[in-house]
């Protein structure tokens, strides 16, 4: 692929509450980012946090990053899950076919992933829900 950095826009959101945890854990999370050996960050801007509905909060940061490759934007996207991501350049890519092989793969690895911690936590679950159950009975 071409040896040009690849230039991204993220937005990062943290909803929750009470409003000093969101905005406090929003902190955290561009703080880590911002330690991350993989890209480089060009700008960052908060925004403070906002009540949404049903006393929530809701605050974001948009961010421009650079990384060296597509794996590593993919990589990004898994561990920080940002709400939107937006490729500002290049604005073309040629790649070759093991590249593309492996940016799937790594992806269907995370989702499978992802999958295995949602089976394991609705078993959690069901089994919760016959010990409140049998504990109702007596």
């Amino acid at each position: 692929m071409n040896e040009k950095k690849i230039k991204v826009r993220v937005i990062i959101e943290v909803i929750g509450s009470p409003k000093e945890h969101v905005e406090k854990t929003l902190g955290i999370i561009i703080n880590k980012i911002k330690g991350e050996n993989y890209l480089e960050v060009i700008k960052a801007i908060s925004v403070d946090a906002k009540e949404t509905q049903k006393k929530f909060w809701s605050a974001f940061s948009e961010l421009d990053l650079t990384f060296e490759n597509i794996g590593r934007v993919i990589d990004f996207c898994f561990n920080y899950m940002p709400s939107s991501v937006e490729i500002l350049e290049p604005t073309e890519f040629i790649m070759k076919t093991k590249e593309i092989n492996d940016m799937l793969n790594d992806v269907l690895a995370g989702l499978h992933k992802y999958e295995m911690v949602l089976k394991n936590i609705h078993a959690q679950n069901i089994l919760l829900k016959r010990e409140i159950d049998k504990k109702k009975e007596n």
